[in-house]
């Protein structure tokens, strides 16, 4: 209990701290208006030239709120790689890591207090664009299982993040990691398209990777709030935290022994 109201006290300072520039979690937030206009109009266009209302069970309103949920997910994930590679350039790893708390335990505390207010403030902006565009939100009965699967898209972003970042311990440099697990998220976390508009070949590779669990699930389950999908992502995403967890304990471990601790 001492251990864990110690994190979060943690993330409760982080969250409060986050609100400290508040132009700055606005203008961040205001990205994904052109993101959402651009996906308007092309989603627009292409359910004109299908001729069709829906498309394999998604209609453009689905789409748009889809597409929304899956960017505010994706804008404010926590970027804990940047931050682990960032302190073992500048040397506060050695400072981090004397302390009397878990590394990885304190990234998670402080990525998921920089986390909340961002993704508050992306949700309502989006979510007001989109409903300009094409419609009310979905059902509300969607929005608490949504809740719950977005919670556990953002431990499995963080842990994934968590194991890009601990590259630094050996390489330093993590950008092109980052840059490489980026495309694998547009590409089969759903990002850009629904999985559900891609070929059965490609979504059968995609379901057998851990991307769909942090994009695809929660944005799905947001415009269709079924139990059975419900059941379906937690399943998916409790699997992927466990095989990533200890992914990530170990490699921490390794880590540990190839660190070289530089200025500070």
């Amino acid at each position: 209990m001492k251990s864990a109201r110690k994190y979060w006290a943690i993330f409760q300072t982080t969250l409060i701290n986050s609100l400290a520039y508040p132009g700055e979690l606005v203008g961040r937030s205001l990205m994904i208006l052109p993101f959402m206009w651009i996906f308007y109009q092309l989603w627009n266009v292409t359910f004109a030239a299908a001729g069709s209302n829906t498309i394999n069970g998604l209609t453009l309103h689905d789409t748009m709120w889809y597409l929304m949920m899956a960017e505010t997910i994706e804008l404010s994930r926590p970027r804990v790689a940047r931050t682990i590679a960032e302190n073992v350039k500048d040397g506060s790893i050695a400072y981090l890591l004397n302390k009397p708390y878990d590394f990885m335990i304190y990234q998670f505390s402080v990525a998921m207090g920089e986390t909340i207010f961002r993704a508050l403030m992306t949700a309502i902006f989006g979510g007001a664009m989109v409903w300009w565009l094409a419609g009310p939100p979905p059902d509300l009965r969607s929005w608490p299982l949504t809740l719950i699967a977005v919670l556990g898209a953002w431990v499995l972003s963080f842990l994934v993040n968590g194991m890009i970042g601990l590259a630094a311990f050996i390489s330093e440099e993590v950008a092109p990691f980052e840059w490489i697990y980026q495309k694998f998220t547009f590409i089969f976390g759903g990002l850009l398209i629904p999985l559900d508009f891609y070929p059965q070949w490609l979504q059968n590779i995609a379901f057998a990777l851990p991307f769909p669990a942090m994009l695809y699930g929660p944005s799905r389950l947001f415009v269709s709030p079924d139990t059975s999908l419900f059941a379906s992502v937690l399943g998916q995403q409790t699997i992927w935290i466990l095989v990533l967890g200890i992914l990530l304990v170990f490699a921490y471990r390794r880590g540990l022994a190839f660190l070289t601790v530089n200025g500070g």
